[in-house]
C-alpha cells in the first residue's frame, strides 16, 4: 500500500549534496494520453471511493508532496524520492507515504482512510526510527528518515511516514487500521479445483500434409481471438484483467554467440504455445495502473507511465518472433548472461490483432455462474506432444559454426535453459497457471 522503505541501492555511497540538480524524468507526472471515459451511475465503479464494510472507508490518493529525495544509487543510478500525499479528500486520513525511482515519470498512488464507525482507525501510540540517511555519504536533498507506526493493541500499521527530521512524527499523522480489516493479498497454495488431472496425453498435434501442417503453424490473425479472465485483487481495490493468447507452433529459436548470430535447428520448436497478458485497473477511477508481460517462464510489471500507447488509452504489446514472449517496447531482448543467449526480437509489423475488439470472457468465479467457462478451459493435458529429437545432436550442429573457444560457453548455457525455451513438449493451459487464483510472480 505504499510503503516508503528505503531502496538498499540507495546506500552507495560517493559524494554529498550537489549545489544544482539537473531535471530528473520524475519531475513531471505521467498522465494517459487520452481523456477516461464517463462510467455509468452503479455499483460503486469509478466513483473515487470504495467501502470496505465495517464503517472503513478508502480512496486512492496520488497528488503528493516530496518530503526527501536521493540523487543516486537504484535504477540508472538517479537515486529515489520520498513523497506524503497531499489534498485528502474531507475526513480522510493517511495510511503510509509513497517512494519511487526518479528515473521513470511521477506516476503511484497509496490509501488514504475515513473511520465512520470511530472504531476502524486509530491513531498510532509511537514511532519507531527504522531508517535514516544521515550516515551516508550519497547526493541527497538532506537527511531522511523512516518512521515505523506502533500501533494500539488490536490494529496494524499499513505504511511507513517519511521526514526530513529528526523529530518524531505527530501521532495523528497517520491512521493504523484495525486488525481484521486487513489482509496480506498473498496466495499460498490451490487448493480445489475442476477437470481433472493431467495423464500424460495432449491436446492437439500437427497436420501430416506438409501444405496443410505451414498453414496451422502461421495460424489466421483476421480470424483469432484472446481469451479474458477476470479477478478481483487486493481486497477489490483493483481489478486483473488477464489476457491469454495462444499460438499454434513455437518456432525454432536463434542464438547470439558475442558477434555471431546462429539458428538453433529444432531447438525451441513446440506445438502449442500460451502466453498472457494482465491488465490492472484501478476500482477507484478506472485507470491502468500497469501491465504484466509474460516472457516464457517468468514476466514484468511495467507501469502505465513506460507503457506505448495509440489510438487514445490502447497500449502496445510486442510478441516476440517465433517466441511469443510479451514486451513493452521494440527491440531485441538476449535471454542468457554477457554476451551469450537466446534471442528475443520484436518490431512493428503488419502483423497484429486489436484485443479490445477480438475477446471472450472465459472466466470470472466472482460473479458466480454469470460466465459460462467453455470445456476446453478445464482440460489438463499438454496442448500439444513431447517432441523426440535429440538436443545433444541438435547443439552439435550448431557448434559446428562456431570458434573452438565459444563451444563450450555455448553448450553450458544451452543445458542451462528450461524447457520452455527448449521446447521440448507443449505447455499446459491457462487454468494450471500459478497466476490463475492468484497474482502473478
Amino acid at each position: 500500500m505504499g510503503n516508503c522503505l528505503p531502496s538498499k541501492q540507495s546506500a552507495i555511497s560517493r559524494k554529498v549534496v550537489s549545489k544544482k540538480q539537473k531535471v530528473l524524468p520524475i519531475d513531471a507526472s505521467f498522465k494517459l494520453p487520452a481523456p477516461l471515459p464517463s462510467w455509468p451511475p452503479g455499483g460503486g465503479f469509478g466513483s473515487g471511493i470504495i467501502d470496505l464494510g465495517d464503517g472503513l472507508q478508502v480512496c486512492q490518493i496520488s497528488s503528493f508532496n516530496k518530503v526527501w529525495a536521493t540523487h543516486e544509487g537504484g535504477p540508472d543510478d538517479l537515486g529515489a524520492s520520498f513523497f506524503e500525499p497531499s489534498q485528502l479528500p474531507q475526513g480522510f486520513s493517511m495510511l503510509g507515504c509513497y517512494s519511487q525511482p526518479n528515473n521513470r515519470s511521477l506516476y503511484g498512488w497509496v490509501l488514504a482512510g475515513r473511520d465512520e464507525t470511530g472504531s476502524a482507525l486509530k491513531q498510532p501510540v509511537d514511532y519507531t526510527l527504522v531508517w535514516s540517511s544521515e550516515s551516508l555519504q550519497i547526493k541527497q536533498d538532506g537527511v531522511g528518515y523512516i518512521w515505523l507506526p506502533t500501533p494500539p493493541d488490536g490494529y496494524k500499521a499499513l505504511g511507513h511516514v517519511v521526514t526530513n527530521s529528526p523529530q518524531k512524527p505527530p501521532l495523528g499523522k497517520i491512521r493504523c487500521v484495525r486488525s481484521d480489516l486487513t489482509d496480506q493479498c498473498e496466495f499460498d497454495s490451490w487448493v480445489w479445483g475442476l477437470g481433472g488431472s493431467n495423464d500424460g496425453a495432449y491436446w492437439l498435434d500437427l497436420p501430416v500434409e506438409e501444405g496443410a501442417k505451414d498453414r496451422v503453424k502461421k495460424g489466421d490473425l483476421q480470424d483469432s481471438r484472446v481469451y479474458l479472465h477476470i479477478k478481483p485483487m487486493f481486497g477489490a481495490s483493483f481489478t486483473d484483467i488477464v489476457v491469454w493468447v495462444f499460438y499454434p507452433f513455437n518456432g525454432p529459436s536463434k542464438a547470439k554467440v558475442e558477434f555471431i548470430n546462429i539458428p538453433l535447428g529444432k531447438i525451441g520448436e513446440h506445438v502449442g504455445d500460451w502466453e498472457h497478458l494482465t491488465l490492472r485497473i484501478s476500482n477507484f477511477n478506472g485507470e491502468l495502473l500497469s501491465i504484466y508481460f509474460s516472457e516464457h517462464s517468468g514476466g514484468t510489471w511495467v507501469s502505465s507511465s513506460e507503457l506505448e500507447f495509440q489510438n487514445g488509452n490502447k497500449a502496445v504489446t510486442y510478441s516476440s518472433l517465433h517466441g511469443h514472449a510479451m514486451y513493452a517496447k521494440p527491440g531485441l531482448v538476449l535471454q542468457g548472461s554477457g554476451s551469450i543467449g537466446i534471442r528475443n526480437d520484436t518490431a512493428k509489423s503488419k502483423k497484429f490483432i486489436d484485443t479490445g475488439t477480438n475477446s471472450l470472457v472465459v472466466a470470472a468465479e466472482h460473479l458466480g455462474m454469470a460466465i459460462t467457462e467453455p470445456p476446453w478451459l478445464n482440460y489438463l493435458r499438454k496442448w500439444g506432444p513431447k517432441l523426440t529429437y535429440n538436443i545433444a545432436e541438435e547443439i552439435k550442429k550448431v557448434e559446428k559454426l562456431l570458434p573452438g573457444k565459444l563451444k563450450s560457453a555455448f553448450d553450458k548455457f544451452v543445458r542451462s535453459l528450461p524447457n520452455e525455451v527448449l521446447g521440448e513438449e507443449g505447455p499446459t493451459g491457462p487454468k494450471l497457471k500459478r497466476n490463475w487464483t492468484g497474482d502473478e510472480v
